[in-house]
């Protein structure tokens, strides 16, 4: 019973929180529109824009996160709302996973919005003459090699709308041992393969703004870290804003929890590598400066229009920009962000001016930060913000360490009773043992059969704990369980048979 329970939950639970698709610089000279101030904001509001529409307030945007935060438990939160070129309000709320209270100036982590600004990075130096955005990637870095010698032709624009033909199925980023630095990144391509030929198809790879990111720093003749410092972060004033590389680099204030019972656990974020494709760390008023920008057009209206041109091969893609619509037909332009441990949001609505970007200390399993997106926006809009509810996690956390529990005492009643059940048992009855090895099958397979079931996106294995705690914990306990019982019963059998 229990295991026919198991398989059964186990079809069940998998699809359910599968994650979907788990750094740029600008003119010497900027524009003076970009330049121009922002409205002052302090640590925990902004000011007000003249005119919003009478849902979008400060008071409208703190009561809905406090309603969100008291329904799923969400410990931090930042949120930043622009209109044109004013603030319409940044604030902070909760805590960090170190306890400090979150503010409009708590660095955290933006995940994948960081390739909206590698594309910008890249960008600046294709308006400098320097890179040539449909050229080979080859003749700006030689050292980008793979041993598929179609890896010869991918463009740098191919690159920024992931139509390089690289892809997880054909190149297991996460699952493969990581790399320390951007030269690294692109260094352990050189056995690789690619997926398709360069500009025939559409794969969300990581692995394509690592590249953009090293070709940033050898063209641009310094740490990619330094070069956004320098021609992003301080001129737009975003002086809290940053870039890491890996796991080990995040700050307390950018590391977050997972939700267990219902209730967020501070944990750490598994290894990873996300120069270039996930790395940036910002606060709530850096990203209201960040969306302003946008606004006004930098690096250059032609630029900004090449950014956010939908692909040849993904039209709902352009060059480090998602697009889309709204639940009212709203057309807009964004990017999505997750880590195991947090998640994060932009996205801005060119018809109205309106901009929006939040960051979450939950995982990519529980997607609070665009949850808070979607609500944030429906005030926009003039409609009810809906807040979802924890009690499913809650539910489904129970029943599996209920499970565990069970599965737990069942084995150690086997165990108990193996002689017994080995004296009772001829040659062939034992081989009714064999099933006992699915829970140990499954656990061994378990990354082969994510990336079934997410269509080719890699994971390593321990990043699996962090999309289905409980799952896993029940799926470990499950084999350690059976496979201990068939132990058990085997060697009953031995003592049996030399009786």
């Amino acid at each position: 019973m229990v295991r026919n329970a198991f398989a059964a939950l186990c079809v069940a639970l998998l699809p359910l929180s599968l994650p979907l698709p788990a750094s740029a610089g600008f003119p010497a000279s900027l524009p003076s529109s970009a330049r121009a101030p922002l409205a002052s904001v302090s640590s925990s509001g902004g000011a007000v824009t003249a005119g919003a529409p009478p849902g979008v307030t400060p008071a409208a945007v703190d009561a809905f996160v406090a309603r969100y935060r008291e329904a799923t438990g969400l410990p931090g939160v930042a949120v930043a709302v622009v209109k044109g070129g004013q603030v319409v309000h940044v604030a902070g709320y909760g805590r960090t996973a170190t306890g400090e209270r979150v503010t409009a100036d708590t660095p955290m982590a933006v995940a994948s919005v960081s390739k909206s600004f590698t594309s910008l990075a890249v960008m600046q130096l294709v308006e400098k003459g320097e890179v040539d955005l449909d050229g080979p990637v080859r003749d700006h870095l030689p050292e980008f090699t793979m041993a598929d010698p179609r890896a010869a032709r991918i463009t740098v624009r191919q690159l920024l709308d992931h139509t390089s033909g690289m892809a997880d199925s054909a190149f297991h980023e996460r699952s493969l041992p990581l790399p320390a630095t951007l030269q690294g990144a692109v260094a352990r391509l050189r056995m690789a393969r690619l997926a398709a030929a360069p500009g025939t198809a559409f794969s969300y790879h990581n692995t394509n703004f690592q590249v953009a990111a090293r070709l940033v720093e050898v063209v641009g003749g310094e740490p990619f870290a330094h070069y956004l410092r320098a021609h992003v972060f301080t001129p737009l004033g975003m002086r809290h804003s940053g870039t890491v590389d890996t796991e080990r680099d995040l700050p307390g204030s950018a590391r977050g929890h997972l939700y267990v019972l219902g209730r967020p656990l501070a944990v750490p974020e598994p290894a990873g590598f996300g120069g270039g494709s996930g790395g940036v760390l910002s606060t709530a008023a850096d990203m209201a400066r960040w969306l302003i920008a946008q606004n006004r057009g930098v690096p250059s209206e032609r630029s900004a229009r090449e950014l956010r041109a939908a692909s040849e091969r993904h039209a709902r893609y352009a060059l480090g920009w998602e697009l889309g619509t709204t639940g009212r037909g709203t057309p807009f332009i964004g990017h999505g962000g997750d880590l195991f441990t947090s998640t994060a949001d932009q996205l801005r609505m060119p018809g109205s001016g309106y901009g929006v970007a939040v960051m979450a200390n939950t995982g990519t399993a529980f997607g609070d930060a665009h949850a808070i997106t979607d609500g944030l926006v429906a005030l926009i809009e003039g409609a009810e913000p809906e807040v979802p509810s924890a009690l499913p996690y809650l539910l489904i956390d129970v029943v599996l360490l209920s499970l565990t529990l069970a599965t737990a005492g069942l084995a150690a009643r086997g165990v108990a009773r193996s002689r017994r059940w080995a004296a009772r048992r001829t040659g062939w009855q034992r081989s009714r043992l064999v099933p006992y090895l699915a829970p140990l099958a499954l656990c061994a397979g378990m990354v082969p059969v994510f990336r079934v079931l997410s269509r080719g996106r890699d994971i390593a294995w321990i990043q699996l704990w962090y999309l289905y705690p409980t799952f896993m914990l029940w799926l470990v306990v499950a084999a350690v369980a059976c496979t201990a019982v068939v132990v058990a019963r085997l060697l009953g059998a031995m003592g049996a048979r030399r009786r």
